[in-house]
């Protein structure tokens, strides 16, 4: 059932919810969230269980603030208190050291785990009211099955999960694609999933480069080569390759989602020319594209520039299960 996440009752009921070890779909400003505590393996196996996703797979642990934080971390390292003073609350995960006895399903077994504190003040409001039940803590993935496409509505976690899941509707989602994941676990500050903070934000914050990711990162979410897929098969074009493939006989129910001007179709879509705008409407305009019949989504690839690396990095894994066509990037 869809509540008002602004209602206080709402608010309380879900917060009852989350202690009893029950699961709740939570707005935040990226992308909605299925929700259960993070300190009670039983809740948070039943994260896994509804949305298929392997438990090896980590989730990531959300916080009202730096002090609830430390609470599932066996060391804060300086430069995630960096991190975490100049990008909390927001769409920023930082993965610490995990506190042994803390969150090890939810960590997916590993000796790390990812944390954030988020901005939206339903998600707040939230864990501020389970906190006073004895809540230290919300794990909460996406709230779609494992590898669709992630909801920016209230009502795509109703589609996903039906009405018997408690969703608190807080409007569409802000930002509407997941958060930016920094590992700081190991020393050094490796980027391993790109989002709305860009590197150039980081680098400045930390007065030193990122690395790069290697082999020995850890697992994280939403890093798997194949991911926040709709139903219909996603290819990515240039610009020039999608207008070359638009003169060829077209396959039936195509979609296009372009920032070039594109023949006039029933399923065409113009993706906005700012890379905060088009991540505002990605997930969503997908799932309309899903919804009205599409077989095939023509997308042309966003441009050049780390404004723009999270919206890439989202229509790359979406389009990852499919093989390319003639002329499109794969």
């Amino acid at each position: 059932m869809i509540l008002d996440g602004r209602a206080p009752e709402a608010l309380a009921e879900a917060a009852r919810a989350l202690a009893r070890g029950e699961l709740v779909g939570v707005p935040t400003e990226t992308v909605y969230g299925l929700g259960a505590r993070a300190d009670e393996d039983f809740a948070v196996a039943r994260i896994f269980a509804a949305k298929g996703r392997p438990a090896d797979h980590p989730l990531i642990v959300h916080v009202c603030d730096a002090e609830q934080a430390r609470a599932f971390a066996s060391e804060m390292p300086e430069i995630a208190t960096r991190l975490m003073n100049a990008f909390w609350p927001g769409p920023l995960t930082i993965i610490v050291p995990r506190a042994p006895h803390m969150a090890a399903a939810a960590a997916g077994g590993q000796a790390s785990v990812g944390l954030r504190c988020p901005a939206h003040p339903v998600a707040r409001a939230l864990l501020a009211a389970a906190r006073e039940l004895g809540v230290p803590g919300m794990a909460a993935p996406s709230a779609n099955r494992f590898g669709r496409v992630s909801p920016t509505h209230a009502e795509h976690v109703a589609a996903e999960f039906g009405p018997e899941l408690l969703v608190l509707d807080g409007g569409h989602c802000e930002v509407g694609i997941e958060s930016t994941i920094v590992d700081c676990s190991r020393g050094e500050a490796v980027l391993l999933r790109p989002g709305m903070i860009t590197p150039e934000q980081l680098e400045a914050v930390l007065a030193r480069p990122l690395k790069a990711r290697d082999t020995a990162a850890p697992r994280a979410s939403g890093t798997l080569e194949a991911h926040y897929a709709p139903s219909a098969t996603v290819r990515l074009f240039t610009g020039a390759g999608l207008r070359e493939a638009l003169g060829k006989q077209l396959p039936p129910a195509l979609a296009v989602y372009s920032r070039s001007p594109i023949p006039a179709l029933p399923l065409a879509r113009s993706m906005p020319q700012d890379a905060a705008a088009a991540a505002h409407e990605l997930f969503a305009v997908l799932r309309e594209l899903d919804a009205a019949g599409a077989r095939e989504i023509w997308i042309e690839t966003p441009p050049p520039g780390s404004a723009w690396d999270g919206v890439r990095d989202r229509l790359t894994r979406a389009a990852a299960a499919f093989a390319p066509a003639d002329g499109d990037e794969g």
